[in-house]
């Protein structure tokens, strides 16, 4: 599909770590028009403040990677805010880019929204079929929501209104622009931090959540961005062969995974950390085993480039470069 690089893109949530690596995406294939808001600019969750943002600068395509997002201390702690927060973005964002013409919009949501005990790896048509993991079930109603909002509108709107959104769902990313909060961010920044400040402490040991044993799959952020500019730019014949109306998500993961023990021995081994690592099991693992089954998007010809190694390397780069 041809693309007019002039086009005018919207990436909503432009200084999160992923819509950051959207942006560099973009700028990388030329694109030239691209529009962002600082959140004391245009806060999302104002309907009115959105209306009028879209009314005035009527943008040819959003990307919606503004999100409240943290690891599972936050989700635990925040409940109210986290599904009250994201479903007011997404409610306002996707409801007002149709409102003032938008055609094409990406949603991007997480691999939370499947069951807990979804059969490994997840599928796309895993999707409502069973509970959710408790501890961050107010964020995953909100995602699914989002994707179920994309669906609609194109099944109400596709056909007389060309409208086009897509939905993708990122495995566990990390990479340039983390949140690196002790308290509130992901696993690999949570651990990046903590084995940095154990190397220069002198600390003979780290203890980490859980027993250690459950799987995750972690992709680098920028494979996110170049997979989510990929998505929105597919031909429509070539999405809708691989998709369905009411089943219009895609998986975007790396391919395989590792356990959380594994994971510490690698940060550690990036970091220079040479002490101990113990687990506490009185603590929360979440969901045993998390690995996306993204073989509809190898289909469609996309597939990672940055291994784990490389890109904990890179972003343990950066975190230093901030503390400096």
């Amino acid at each position: 599909m041809a693309n007019d690089l002039q086009q005018k893109i919207y990436i909503a949530g432009h200084r999160g770590m992923v819509g950051s690596a959207i942006v560099r995406e973009l700028e990388r294939q030329g694109y030239t028009n691209l529009i962002y808001r600082t959140h004391q600019e245009l806060d999302l969750t104002n309907q009115a403040a959105v209306r009028d943002f879209f009314e005035t600068e009527k943008p040819d395509q959003v990307y919606l990677a503004a999100a409240k997002v943290g690891g599972i201390y936050a989700n635990n702690t925040y409940p109210a805010q986290f599904i009250y927060e994201n479903l007011m973005v997404q409610n306002n964002v996707i409801h007002q880019a149709f409102m003032s013409g938008v055609k094409k919009l990406l949603f991007l949501g997480s691999s939370c929204i499947y069951p807990k005990l979804a059969p490994q790896p997840m599928a796309e048509d895993a999707l409502l079929t069973g509970k959710l993991e408790p501890t961050n079930e107010p964020y995953a109603i909100a995602k699914i929501a989002g994707i179920k909002m994309c669906e609609s509108y194109n099944r109400q709107y596709g056909k007389s209104h060309g409208v086009d959104y897509r939905s993708v769902m990122p495995t566990n990313l990390y990479g340039p622009g983390d949140n690196y909060h002790p308290e509130n961010s992901h696993v690999i920044p949570a651990l990046i931090r903590r084995f940095h400040e154990a190397k220069i402490n002198r600390s003979p040991e780290v203890t980490i959540w859980g027993t250690g044993a459950p799987k995750r799959e972690f992709l680098y952020v920028d494979d996110m961005a170049a997979a989510s500019v990929f998505v929105m730019q597919l031909d429509p014949v070539a999405y809708e062969a691989q998709t369905e109306p009411m089943q219009s998500h895609i998986n975007v993961g790396f391919g395989s995974d590792i356990t959380i023990a594994q994971l510490a021995d690698a940060i550690a081994k990036a970091t220079g950390y040479q002490g101990q690592i113990t687990f506490d099991p009185t603590k929360p693992d979440g969901s045993p085993r998390k690995l996306m089954d993204s073989k509809r998007l190898n289909r469609l010809g996309w597939s990672p480039k940055v291994g784990l190694e490389q890109g904990l390397a890179i972003a343990y780069r950066e975190f230093l470069e901030r503390l400096s």
